[in-house]
């Protein structure tokens, strides 16, 4: 043999010393060139495969379509059964250890722990899906690198070349795409542009160059493989470039990374992208909490979760948009959405925070109508209507720039005691369709007017000081026992609010543009305006904080309980309440750096 078995993967890592010299005396190395058939129904099964290399996709048949990669034992069923029911074959150049028929019956006679993982990963590919399974699915996706997917090799053609003769080398290749080479320029021709190239007639004459794409979306081999489909959506395109360093390795399409995860029940941005109305919308929209709760119940990071979530809800609202309001409308203006949803910190649904900027001179009768149908919808989907009546449906809530920034003007100079409150809102603005430069301008007018603002940024920041803690303080709560505390605790007030509200505070005196907590920490800790250790502890209790509310939140809905901020202490472990207990510490030392940076005591 010319490599050594690895008896680390399960479930050979339940192999004893005498089972594996077995295995090795009798698996050899086999390999498989792109396309080879390794199993068909025609074949009698004779052996099964762990993939050590490369990837193999079984096609349709008696089975569903899968892709597997290293790391697989792959055919076992069929040989178990005599049959093969379906047709695999090698997406790339695979490796694979050949095992014996005779090996692999013994070896199930002789394990029973062998025996047993190998018939439940069987079961597991026969049968529905369980949860359990559900959640090692998502963490695939979660946790798989890009370069584990299987990522077609570069295709190159000359952009001189013309479009017959382009079209004729891809099918030779049995490609659906080319990367063109045009002097310095890289671009993508795909059969999709040679749709619109036919509508311009003489493909023969027309260069390649001339319907190429060249501004690629790039993505490293070693990112995480939901930062793949995380750019697919945010870009709205079906292949992404990937580099390795400055070389480039191949490209992955959407089709091919929907494969690697195909026994995954609950690709809610494939069915957002291919709605065709409100009530197919409203049926993806739905599946988000599901998808937070496997993904939470995975073990998968509160960070994670906020940008899957953040994305996914940003798809199904400009897609909601684009349902209800005409296409002038919507290219004539700017949808936002604000507070927890703009920062990308609103795991579950919580209450609506959203806004319309139009174009300054721009008028559209249809706009009430557009805006109530769209409020409605969201409410229909899980989101609840705003208790501040921060909306579409409130007239406040939308118009041109202009009329906004008058409104900033306002809460900035003048007397209303919620004018801080409502540029802290708006300040965590993020565009969710339309034209967001509309946006970019009414914030670039708030952070032109600030400078010089020392009062109201005082009065700004005080918000995070707003809430004192109960007469029984938070400390003698955490130490006592847990089942004589029933009280319950507002993680929002005392928790996240104070953190939130205190970074979006120094992010606005530093004109930070970043939307997310941590982003804001992370430059303001850049400029040498907030200490790096208290930024990283900051960032590290508000991530806590939000994952126990999170488990709250879950726990308050699978007992049927309104979903809100509360927990009580006898609910925590000691885990749990030993980590709140330092959290709630370093909440207090940054209530304290707020004081002294703002001044408060002098308000």
């Amino acid at each position: 043999m010319t490599a050594e078995f690895d008896f680390d993967i399960p479930p050979f890592d339940l192999l004893n010393a005498a089972q594996q010299a077995m295995l090795r005396a009798t698996a050899r190395l086999v390999r498989f060139a792109p396309d080879d058939p390794v199993l068909t129904p025609q074949m009698e099964p004779t052996h099964a495969y762990l993939l050590v290399q490369g990837h193999v996709r079984r096609e349709a048949g008696l089975l569903p379509e899968a892709t597997y990669g290293a790391g697989t034992l792959f055919g076992a069923r069929a040989l178990l059964a005599a049959r093969a029911t379906s047709t695999s074959l090698a997406l790339d150049e695979v490796s694979a250890w050949q095992i014996p028929k005779a090996t692999l019956q013994a070896l199930l006679s002789a394990n029973p722990a062998f025996c047993a993982a190998v018939f439940a990963e069987v079961a597991r590919r026969l049968g529905p899906p369980e949860p359990r399974a559900e959640q090692r699915e998502f963490l695939s996706l979660m946790m798989a690198r890009v370069r584990d997917a299987y990522v077609r090799k570069p295709f190159y053609v000359d952009g001189a070349l013309d479009l017959v003769s382009v079209c004729a080398r891809m099918a030779e290749a049995g490609q659906s795409n080319a990367l063109v080479r045009d002097g310095e320029r890289l671009g993508m021709f795909t059969t999709t542009d040679l749709r619109d190239a036919l509508l311009r007639g003489a493909p023969d004459r027309l260069a390649v160059r001339e319907l190429a794409r060249y501004e690629l979306i790039a993505i490293d081999a070693d990112a995480e493989l939901f930062e793949a489909l995380l750019l697919m959506l945010r870009h709205r395109v079906h292949r992404v470039l990937v580099r390795d360093g400055a070389g480039i390795v191949g490209v992955l399409s959407q089709l091919d990374l929907m494969s690697f995860v195909s026994n995954h029940s609950h690709l809610i941005a494939l069915q957002v992208e291919q709605a065709r109305s409100l009530a197919e919308l409203k049926a993806a929209a739905l599946q988000l909490d599901g998808l937070v709760e496997l993904l939470h119940g995975g073990g998968v990071k509160i960070e994670v979760i906020g940008r899957m979530v953040r994305v996914l809800n940003a798809q199904v609202l400009a897609k909601a948009w684009s349902f209800v309001a005409p296409a002038e409308l919507v290219a004539h203006s700017c949808l936002v959405v604000m507070g927890s949803e703009g920062r990308g910190e609103q795991i579950l649904k919580t209450d609506q925070d959203n806004a319309l900027l139009l174009r300054d001179g721009f008028d559209s009768a249809a706009l009430p109508q557009a805006a109530e149908a769209f409020n409605r919808a969201l409410m229909d989907f899980g989101w609840p209507r705003c208790p501040g009546d921060i909306m579409l449906t409130n007239p406040l809530w939308r118009g041109p720039v202009a009329a906004f920034r008058e409104r900033i003007r306002g809460w900035v100079y003048g007397s209303a005691a919620d004018g801080p409150m409502q540029l802290a809102i708006f300040m965590d603005a993020t565009a969710v369709a339309g034209d967001a430069a509309l946006l970019q301008q009414a914030k670039a007018y708030a952070f032109e007017i600030l400078p010089g603002s020392d009062a109201f940024l005082a009065r700004f920041a005080a918000a995070a000081d707003q809430f004192e803690e109960p007469a029984v303080g938070w400390w003698a709560r955490l130490t006592a026992p847990r089942a004589r505390d029933e009280q319950p605790f507002d993680l929002k007030k005392l928790g996240t609010f104070p953190i939130v509200h205190g970074v979006r505070a120094l992010a606005l005196q530093a004109q930070v543009s970043a939307l997310g907590t941590t982003e804001r920490l992370q430059a303001l800790a850049a400029q040498q305006l907030i200490e790096p250790a208290l930024a990283r502890d900051l960032g590290e209790t508000l991530h806590f904080l939000m994952g126990l509310k999170l488990k709250n939140n879950l726990a308050q809905r699978a007992a049927g309980q309104p979903v809100d901020n509360l927990v009580r202490m006898a609910s925590l472990s000691t885990l749990e309440r030993d980590r709140l207990q330092d959290a709630l510490g370093i909440v207090r030392r940054f209530r304290q750096h707020l004081q002294q940076h703002f001044k408060l005591g002098a308000l």
